[in-house]
């Protein structure tokens, strides 16, 4: 890297930008080395005598204590101690064979390291992968791990962007599971947060002032310089850290943090840079660069010469926000613009987000851009993820909150339908633990932050009453651990996402290539899907009301092709999964019932009689 510590054949190199001094002094291992002044900002030395694994540290005038280096590969006594040296070539990797992914065909499962087990650990975590791959997981997105003080948090106040929390063990450790990882066909991509800082533990303005701006407003604090004076070495710092977890930890992508908040008026923007840094870094391998964005603008995606930032993928608020409605009956504060009816699940099938430019009656302004030239692949389809499943009184899990008949149903439009589907740990085993907001901050920071969060929540009226769990507290932090034993008591719901992954990917029409979709509603609460293959179609029943049996339906996509009948493949009914019976969906005679909160598939097969 081009900032850092950098093992060299003649000893360590360090190097670093402080725009802001006129001169600095490297401290290793308790010894006192002069940095030399380079142009631009950036100070540099050569020691001998340092090792791997020697501590150091920068001193600068009037600071009385030992900075930490911005840009350490780790702080083994957190973001506010002394940085280690780490020689980044010594772990043994047993991947060259791996060729990275796309979005095709993946499914992913989102995870918190620390409290994906009880060990939170990157060796425990690493013992469960071979359970994502028997559910049928293929990329495992890994929420923030940059180091941030305390002993328990969410990630996204990383300050040590470089180095993986301690928390979670030693750097090769997060190597180990990556490799591990691979071993199993399952590939990982780490979440990265760039539009701010954490508020404890950040040590860039002692080095530099323009790390950070004050010409935009940011929702987390100071809003991070890519497009002021100075903003050069800022975007070298974002665009190396990018690359580097891709090169040195071989990770198979990114998840970009809310990307609405970084921000750039250059004429290239930062996100678009960092993207391409990134697949330079991956080499011959193919990653994944996915996005969080709010407004869900449709330009991060498309390809850089249609004026895009060339990234794969998109969270789709819309997907969760209309699911989250349809499955609870609740539509508050930022779910008031979701009616969760059939229609809206409708659209989303067909056209992904559902703002696309139109008004937004909560935000009071237009949301969206016009998006439907887009692969539907592009679109991340969820029911649950952290910030969701948190907002809530008690982080309580979708299986906690709704019918089991209605989640099943949604499940099967997750997994079947159009798009990439993403679960939240343990949602493929129904797991009952909580997700809540937890952040081991101290003093006013604490307060602050409770009362934060307190504030966020009272945009829904039915917790205005409500207490909440102190994010500070380390009993919030443990009671959102995993429990894995619900997975073994939880079958049959795990039988239920292990069979529609399955059929995601084995089905000859559902995993081709080249399918176009349509649908229709059947009715105020049911609608249906058409796959199109070349020479077979699918069929995608989903009804979120009552049993419904139409004696005429009018709807051409429902017929079948000629001289074929309808069969049913698949339903979410079936006593397998903790359903009421399957029963049929449609007779020998054409006659159909739509079974109540259910989904079903169905194929064409040939037809035993033919109409004169």
């Amino acid at each position: 890297m081009p900032i850092g510590a950098e093992p060299q054949p003649d000893g360590i190199r360090f190097r670093i930008w402080a725009s802001a001094q006129r001169e600095m002094t490297l401290e290793v291992d308790g010894r006192a080395f002069p940095l030399m002044r380079e142009a631009g900002g950036y100070f540099s030395a050569t020691v001998g005598e340092a090792r791997i694994g020697s501590r150091y540290g920068f001193r600068i005038p009037g600071e009385a204590r030992l900075l930490p280096d911005p840009a350490s590969r780790f702080q083994p006594d957190g973001p506010h101690g002394a940085s280690l040296v780490v020689d980044p070539s010594s772990f043994r990797w047993t991947d060259a064979d791996w060729g990275g992914l796309s979005l095709e065909g993946q499914v992913i499962s989102e995870i918190h390291i620390g409290t994906f087990t009880p060990e939170g650990t990157w060796r425990a975590a690493a013992a469960k992968l071979p359970l994502l791959a028997d559910a049928g997981i293929s990329l495992v997105e890994m929420m923030p791990v940059a180091d941030f003080p305390g002993s328990f948090g969410w990630g996204y106040d990383g300050v040590s962007w470089f180095a993986p929390t301690r928390l979670y063990g030693m750097p090769d450790d997060l190597r180990s599971f990556v490799d591990r990882a691979h071993a199993l066909s399952i590939g990982v991509i780490l979440d990265v947060n760039y539009n701010h800082f954490g508020p404890d533990g950040n040590y860039t303005a002692r080095f530099s002032p323009d790390y950070v701006t004050e010409r935009y407003k940011n929702e987390w604090g100071q809003a991070i310089n890519f497009d002021g004076p100075e903003s050069a070495p800022v975007r070298e710092f974002v665009r190396e850290n990018a690359a580097y977890w891709i090169r040195e930890f071989h990770f198979d992508g990114l998840r970009l943090d809310a990307t609405q908040q970084i921000f750039d008026a250059s004429g290239d923007h930062v996100v678009a840079e960092l993207v391409r840094h990134a697949r330079a870094a991956a080499g011959p391998r193919r990653i994944v660069v996915i996005a969080e964005n709010e407004p869900q603008h449709a330009t991060l995606v498309r390809a850089p010469a249609a004026g895009g930032y060339g990234l794969d993928g998109l969270w789709n608020d819309d997907f969760h926000h209309a699911s989250h409605v349809a499955l609870t009956g609740r539509n508050e504060a930022y779910y008031s613009d979701y009616a969760g009816t059939a229609a809206e699940l409708l659209a989303c099938a067909r056209h992904g987000f559902l703002f696309q430019g139109q008004r937004s009656a909560w935000q009071g302004k237009r949301r969206g851009m016009p998006a439907f030239d887009l692969d539907p692949r592009c679109r991340i389809n969820f029911l649950e993820n952290h910030d969701q499943v948190a907002n809530s009184s008690a982080g309580q899990r979708l299986a906690m909150l709704t019918d089991a008949a209605l989640l099943r149903a949604l499940t099967g439009f997750l997994l079947l339908g159009p798009g990439t589907p993403m679960l939240f740990q343990g949602q493929e085993f129904g797991c009952t633990s909580p997700f809540l907001f937890f952040a081991d901050h101290r003093g006013e920071l604490a307060e602050a932050v409770a009362k934060g969060r307190r504030g966020f929540m009272l945009q829904f009226p039915s917790l205005r009453d409500v207490a909440l769990d102190r994010p500070d507290a380390a009993v919030t932090f443990r009671k959102c651990c995993i429990d894995w034993s619900e997975r073994d008591r939880h079958a049959p719901l795990l039988r239920l996402h292990r069979d529609l992954i399955r059929l995601r990917r084995r089905d000859p029409v559902l995993a081709a290539e080249g399918v176009s979709v349509d649908g229709a509603l059947l009715g105020e609460d049911a609608f249906l899907l058409r796959f199109f293959g070349t020479s077979d179609d699918r069929l995608l029943i989903v009804n979120l009301g009552i049993t419904l049996a139409p004696q005429v339906i009018s709807e051409p996509l429902i017929a079948p092709r000629a001289d074929c009948d309808w069969r049913l493949v698949w339903s979410s009914e079936d006593p397998a999964y903790g359903g009421r019976g399957i029963g049929e969906v449609v007779t020998a005679e054409g006659n159909w019932t739509f079974p109540g909160r259910s989904t079903a598939l169905l194929a064409p097969t040939a037809s035993k009689t033919r109409d004169a």
